[in-house]
């Protein structure tokens, strides 16, 4: 197993991207491909007796920023170490790629240099949420406006990852709405639960709220990215509200400090279960080889844990399963539109004889 990594990405690199791929080099049994500014990564490695002589590093010295253009990946700097990642993605030079750089340049580059799987209308950047149960969000960010097929493909991709990734036999795949009926939300939403709804090959359990996501409504939910980014949010938000309540209780009287170092334990699950960084990063899904966006402001830990998430869907075979998957969509799609085709004929003739 061989990780390709963006060591020049993201709000802290390279310290924070160095120190976490050695972190994972400790952990987890995989080799590295360091793409970035050479003379910077051994800077870090050296100021913090990091030992990167394992590694093979691969010199680049552009660097994408999270103010630059999207399409940049593919223009202007096209010698960047997250364009040159791609490429040696592309090429077959590793198993998986890492980067917590600028997310609308790495979707670009994902799908422009890596390439989407054949027949994916659009690929989608997938969040696990640290619910009651874990729940694949999809998209958290990608697509801000999307068809309802679009929809309808993020249920069929995310039920295959929650498949090979968490071994759920049947991944439940909801539809995230303004309320559970089926006639709720706007166009885009209703057409988009009719088709989740006919499809045989996903388990559809209808419109999930906001409200009841946490609680084991569904293992995929499926959003535009619009609403999939807003609510993502709004939950890393209410977390990390709470955790701080939480903490000002526990300190505010010597009697509740006590009772604090008796939950100690407990409470560290707890705190460890909500931290985004221990969940790692996003897999932009509908693309042919795994690619990872971890968060813009991952720490060591937080990036560490998005290369073991590499890893994983590395390992898996998820993106088999999402290909054949695809596969079975566009020929379901086909086989309606032939008989819809064939219905129509009958009544086209009619109307044709008909005229004078």
């Amino acid at each position: 197993m061989k990780i390709i990594v963006d060591m020049m990405g993201g709000d802290r690199a390279p310290e924070e991207t160095v120190k976490g791929v050695c972190q994972a080099a400790q952990e987890f049994n995989a080799s590295y491909i360091l793409v970035g500014n050479q003379p910077e990564i051994e800077r870090v490695a050296a100021e913090n007796q990091l030992d990167i002589r394992r590694f093979d590093i691969v010199h680049t010295a552009q660097v994408i920023t999270m103010e630059d253009d999207p399409l940049c990946v593919v223009r202007t700097k096209t010698e960047s170490s997250m364009a040159v990642g791609m490429r040696l993605l592309a090429e077959g030079k590793g198993d998986a790629f890492v980067s917590s750089g600028n997310t609308g340049a790495l979707f670009t580059g994902a799908t422009l240099i890596v390439r989407k799987i054949k027949g994916v209308l659009r690929a989608g950047i997938g969040t696990v949420l640290p619910f009651q149960n874990p729940v694949l969000l999809l998209d958290t960010g990608a697509n801000v406006t999307v068809t309802e097929e679009n929809l309808e493909q993020f249920g069929v991709m995310g039920a295959a990852y929650m498949r090979g990734i968490y071994g759920i036999d049947r991944p439940r795949v909801g539809l995230l709405n303004n309320g559970a009926e089926a006639c709720k939300g706007t166009a885009l939403q209703q057409g988009a639960y009719r088709l989740l709804s006919q499809n045989r090959d996903i388990n559809f359990v209808g419109n999930i709220e906001g409200s009841t996501a946490p609680f084991g409504s569904c293992d995929v939910l499926v959003a535009d990215g619009f609403s999939g980014n807003i609510f993502l949010k709004s939950v890393e938000g209410v977390g990390k509200l709470l955790l701080g309540k939480l903490k000002g209780v526990l300190y505010s009287s010597p009697a509740a400090k006590l009772a604090a170092l008796t939950l100690k334990k407990q409470l560290m699950g707890m705190k460890k279960d909500m931290d985004p960084s221990e969940h790692g990063g996003a897999p932009i899904l509908g693309i042919s080889r795994p690619v990872i966006k971890a968060h813009g402001s991952s720490d060591a830990k937080a990036f560490k844990n998005a290369i073991r998430q590499a890893i994983a869907y590395a390992d898996s075979e998820a993106i088999y399963d999402l290909a054949l998957c695809i596969q079975r969509f566009n020929a379901h799609k086909k086989a309606e539109q032939e008989q819809q085709a064939q219905e129509q004929e009958p009544t086209q003739q009619q109307g044709q004889q008909g005229q004078p």
